[in-house]
């Protein structure tokens, strides 16, 4: 602690930038971009706060362009990994012991170096990196991203200030200490705030990391790595990894010193994991911290008193933007037999609209989903849902790999409320609907929380308060993020803390002091002013 009570600047949300035609931030994002897509960038694995190259490498492409290459990356060995691991407890040693306000400093600094000078370059890697528009990198991987750093020192300080109550005989006092040895984070392709949070907030309460980002993710991995070394992270704070993830996790899962798993991505991979920390748990030193965001199934229920185009809008953002590749995407829908035909024909009319390609071009809505795997998997399921009976395609429904791994957003309607795409999670863009009687309103409300393992997001849409309050009170267990009259997407940081439960993880709430507060091991200290000298109580007389 230093010499004071020291208050951190007040968190606000960052402003999202329009990129509308002839703004000077559209035109720097447009530059960064092809500058950046013609160059092709080297990105070795960062431990100890140095660059090392395995010359064991891998090429990186843009899914909307998988034959243009615009860098190479280096796999780690096993070798690497324990390094990184002896490096990070070694910088332990002094990181965790540093005053709280030095840690805020550096943070509170790459907030602003992502808001002013890396902003435009962010922004166009998470565009290249993983075919986002630029509205949706602006939000992500600009914004969302200064977000978690900001509100997150807020948090920090909040924590700090939470004390116990003290008397005239004892000051009682709480100190929140980081986990002792090592955490671990796993982050996801789809954001890039995301994947800069993950380590970012550990390292925040003294906390040291291993870092594995997704290997879709690492072109602009490399551009956060940049700026929190600017912002004067020590080394071995946030040890950067990229390969074979098997052999990562197995490395760091089986050291006694490991600590804390943050992690976002499937949920079958979350399960393995958490398994894979049991089987280990007599070889710890403290039991880990996991935490985990994975897999939803997010749902629209429509009522029969909500508006129609509302109704058609919070389906085609829901579900389409950044091709459904969004946690909290909708992939199923209940439309009340009564607001079908006006849904319908919205609904439509808004995907015929869309335009798809490159997001350099920005007239685009739709780009590429991330790799040939995800376009292979969606693929199948549309091929699928051709032939069913029960299935129809009312729009969408072709698909092109030949340039980049484009899915046209598609719409199935379904009959059967347990159809496939109605209770897999497809992430991609791809939503699929059940029309019921409007009569069977409750009974649908009850089907929406028993068809899905998931528990994320949804959404219910509604001028009716009884039906509101009647879905509100069906659908408590069927989502973390409950929206009224909205989409089930867009949580900002601050305000819609994020997570689910259920198979969609520990709901741990991101964006919120909860979450920060599973890496840090509190200590209570009572000091007694006038310490007892008898032991004798006054009952023995």
């Amino acid at each position: 602690m230093g010499k004071g009570f020291f208050n951190v600047p007040v968190a606000v949300n960052e402003p999202v930038k329009t990129y509308a035609p002839g703004t000077p931030e559209r035109e720097a994002v447009k530059k960064a971009y092809a500058e950046m897509y013609r160059s092709k960038i080297d990105v070795p694995l960062y431990i100890n706060g140095k660059n090392v190259k395995t010359n064991n490498t891998r090429t990186m492409s843009p899914p909307h362009d998988h034959k243009h290459v615009v860098g190479t990356y280096h796999l780690a060995e096993k070798k690497h990994i324990e390094t990184a691991i002896a490096t990070a407890l070694e910088a332990r040693k002094t990181w965790s012991q540093l005053p709280w306000e030095q840690r805020a400093a550096i943070f509170l600094k790459a907030a602003e170096l992502i808001a002013g000078p890396y902003r435009a370059k962010i922004n166009a890697a998470t565009m290249i990196a993983q075919s986002k528009t630029i509205h949706q990198a602006e939000i992500d991987s600009a914004c969302e991203l200064i977000d978690f750093l900001r509100f997150n020192l807020q948090f920090m300080s909040e924590i700090y200030k939470e004390q116990p109550k003290s008397t005239s005989d004892a000051w009682n006092r709480v100190e929140y200490r980081p986990l002792e040895g090592f955490t671990y984070a796993v982050t996801p392709f789809n954001f890039t705030a995301i994947a800069g949070n993950l380590p970012s907030c550990m390292a925040l309460m003294g906390n040291v990391v291993i870092w594995k980002p997704s290997d879709s993710q690492v072109y602009s991995a490399k551009v956060i790595m940049d700026v929190f070394e600017e912002a004067g992270v020590p080394a071995g704070v946030i040890n950067v990894v990229f390969g074979d993830a098997k052999m990562i996790t197995d490395v760091v899962l089986s050291n006694p010193d490991f600590s804390g798993l943050h992690f976002t991505g499937s949920t079958e991979i979350f399960k393995m994991l958490w398994k894979q920390i049991g089987n280990n748990i007599n070889i710890y030193k403290t039991y880990p911290r996991i935490v985990g965001e994975t897999g939803g199934k997010d749902f629209i229920v429509a009522h029969k008193t909500a508006n129609p185009k509302q109704v058609a809008t919070a389906i085609t953002r829901g579900a389409f933007e950044f091709q459904g590749q969004k946690c909290s995407a909708a992939s199923r829908a209940y439309i009340p037999k009564s607001l079908w035909k006006d849904v319908k024909k919205y609904v439509i009319e808004d995907v015929k609209s869309f335009k798809m390609g490159s997001p350099e071009d920005m007239n685009n809505f739709i780009t590429a989903v991330i790799h040939e795997g995800s376009f292979n998997k969606l693929a199948k399921y549309i091929d699928q849902a051709k032939k069913d009976k029960d299935a129809e395609i009312i729009v969408g429904g072709n698909y092109d790999k030949s340039k980049g791994y484009f899915i046209d957003p598609t719409v199935i309607v379904t009959t059967n409320p347990k159809y496939t795409t109605m209770c897999t999670e497809l992430f991609g863009p791809v939503i699929t609907i059940y029309v019921y009687e409007d009569k069977d309103y409750s009974k649908t409300l009850k089907l929406v929380d028993e068809t899905s393992e998931y528990a994320l997001t949804g959404a219910i849409l509604a001028t009716d308060r009884y039906a509101i309050e009647e879905a509100t009170k069906a659908l408590q267990n069927s989502a973390g993020n409950f929206y009224i009259n909205d989409k089930p997407t867009g949580a900002v940081v601050g305000q819609q803390p994020f997570g689910g439960a259920r198979a969609s993880g520990t709901n741990d709430k991101a964006g919120s002091s909860q979450n920060l507060l599973r890496w840090v091991s509190p200590r209570l200290i009572k000091e007694t002013f006038v310490t007892p000298s008898d032991y004798r109580y006054p009952f023995l007389g």
